[in-house]
């Protein structure tokens, strides 16, 4: 079955729910993982009125006028007394506010005078500091079940006390290179050789998705080997194989797929690179066919296996980084496929420039890009200055 782009990433989308087994970590090896539970508030945050500026804690009927100051209270600690008519308190960032004060008045637009501070200005109760329990009330939930834990998120946990959380075990994904052609990375090739790129980059790729890359063998262009290392892949969650999925004589991988009681869910899409695209499932087990060019490969997994593989991080939703950005120059290609070309993204993100490459065997194009220029499949062309769509590398 052949699909357009978006067809296919919805085909994705849709028989890959978001499931995954619940483990217990420490705090700092939640990084990156997804939670599997629901966080709430163990108090009200803040937990007091805040002061948010260094100044003086005042009642805003008393102003402007000269106040006399009864105190101080700084972060950390407490004043045990409250304000009254024309009393001031010093306060310091992150103190609690004092009984009776309903504002604070910066220092800067003060005049201190030993115990006495002028205020010649005006103001409204509530200025300058935080209500208690504005940010979150206790029980209230913070943090909800599918969310990526990043730093801010890794914070919030932590104020709110949480040592340990439970979090989504990362799916485990084999990755099996094919194909005679393919040796190790570290071996010296033949004239008529290549080294394995794309399981290299796989494995990066599956991890940053959140998964757990494994790389299996090469795969030779023979139906008994290929089947054993398919096999074995599919004791994974995800199994992604690269090369052997063209229409050419010795591409046998949908064959040992089909003999394996696979199911197909299509087996083209129209984007180049990565035509020539297998997604399917094999006893409740999934995999991908990828293209064994590395542009194809790089691309077509950042399409559509990355979301199958956050999917099953128990994600609840799935990224594709698209973004908008100006042509430097013009842009012209032959309508009815999506294209996906190397490009370098200015360093604001508001201009792309697209890059030279000789095609989807071009590594080291692909290295010097830092984004990929998404020509949709119904426009032909765009000047310099058009918006065009852009994909994160």
């Amino acid at each position: 079955m052949t699909l357009n782009f978006e067809q296919a990433r919805q085909c994705v989308l849709r028989e890959v729910a978001p499931v995954g087994t619940a483990e217990q970590v420490d705090l700092l090896d939640a990084a990156g993982r997804v939670l599997a539970e629901t966080i709430a508030a163990d108090r009200d945050y803040p937990p007091f009125p805040r002061s948010a500026r260094d100044g003086f804690a005042v009642r805003s009927v008393d102003l402007p006028a000269t106040l006399r100051v009864i105190g101080e209270v700084r972060a950390g600690t407490v004043f045990r007394g409250s304000v009254g008519t024309g009393e001031a308190v010093e306060i310091m960032t992150g103190a609690p506010m004092p009984p009776g004060a309903d504002q604070v008045i910066m220092i800067e637009h003060t005049c201190r005078d030993g115990d006495r501070v002028v205020i010649e200005r005006a103001a409204k109760a509530g200025d300058n500091f935080n209500q208690q329990g504005i940010e979150a009330h206790t029980g209230d939930a913070v943090l909800s079940s599918g969310a990526r834990l990043g730093f801010a998120e890794i914070a919030l946990l932590a104020m709110v006390g949480k040592r340990h959380v439970s979090v989504y075990k990362k799916p485990r994904v084999a990755i099996l290179p094919t194909g005679d052609e393919i040796v190790e990375a570290g071996v010296t090739p033949q004239e008529f050789q290549i080294r394995n790129s794309n399981a290299w980059s796989l494995a990066v790729q599956v991890q940053r998705a959140g998964g757990f890359p494994g790389m299996l063998p090469i795969a030779r262009d023979t139906y008994e080997p290929t089947r054993a290392l398919i096999e074995s892949g599919l004791a994974s969650d995800v199994l992604l194989l690269s090369g052997g999925v063209s229409a050419g004589k010795y591409d046998i991988v949908e064959r040992v797929l089909a003999d394996l009681g696979a199911k197909f869910y299509f087996d083209r899409v129209l984007i180049q690179p990565g035509q020539p695209l297998v997604f399917g499932s094999v006893h409740g087990k999934f995999f991908f066919g990828l293209p064994g060019n590395p542009a194809s490969t790089m691309v077509t997994f950042e399409l559509f296996a990355r979301a199958a593989i956050e999917r099953l991080s128990g994600a609840s939703t799935a990224s594709l980084p698209l973004l908008r950005a100006k042509l430097t120059r013009e842009f012209h290609h032959k309508t009815g496929l999506t294209r996906f070309l190397p490009a370098q993204l200015s360093d604001d993100g508001a201009t792309i420039t697209p890059t030279g490459w000789q095609g989807s065997g071009d590594v080291a194009a692909l290295a010097r890009a830092n984004a990929f220029l998404v020509a949709e499949a119904d426009r032909e062309s765009w000047s310099e200055g058009d918006d065009i769509r852009v994909m994160l590398k």
